[in-house]
């Protein structure tokens, strides 16, 4: 059994978003909060890992291979591997990524332009 609290997170901040990246000991798995002020500004996709998002609070559109799907809280998107993916909305999120995101296989499709109000 592991305990890992905030403390243990590394912060990092992502084309419009903060990330609390939690270290797991095993790697078919990782672990990660995020706080999404406005949107994902990048679109991407990862060529191993499925990533699932549970929304904790708000709402928002997930940008799927160009298909938008609405989110608010309580919902979970599951996203399998090779999936372009970005974001938009005020949220905040925990993302599980089966195997462990790995850098390397992630791949950056675009910038997304951020909407001024």
């Amino acid at each position: 059994m592991v305990k890992l609290t905030q403390k243990e997170a590394q912060s990092k901040q992502k084309y419009g978003i903060d990330l609390k990246v939690y270290p797991m000991t095993n790697k078919k798995i990782g672990l990660v909060y995020i706080d999404v002020k406005a949107g994902h500004f990048e679109e991407f996709f990862h060529k191993k890992s499925t990533f699932t998002y549970y929304v904790l609070e708000g709402k928002g559109e997930f940008y799927l291979n160009g298909k938008k799907i609405k989110v608010k809280a309580t919902d979970v998107v599951t996203i399998p591997p090779k999936t372009k993916i970005y974001y938009l909305g005020k949220m905040k999120l925990i993302l599980i990524t089966t195997p462990a995101w790995e850098y390397k296989h992630e791949v950056h499709v675009r910038n997304i332009k951020q909407n001024k109000k």
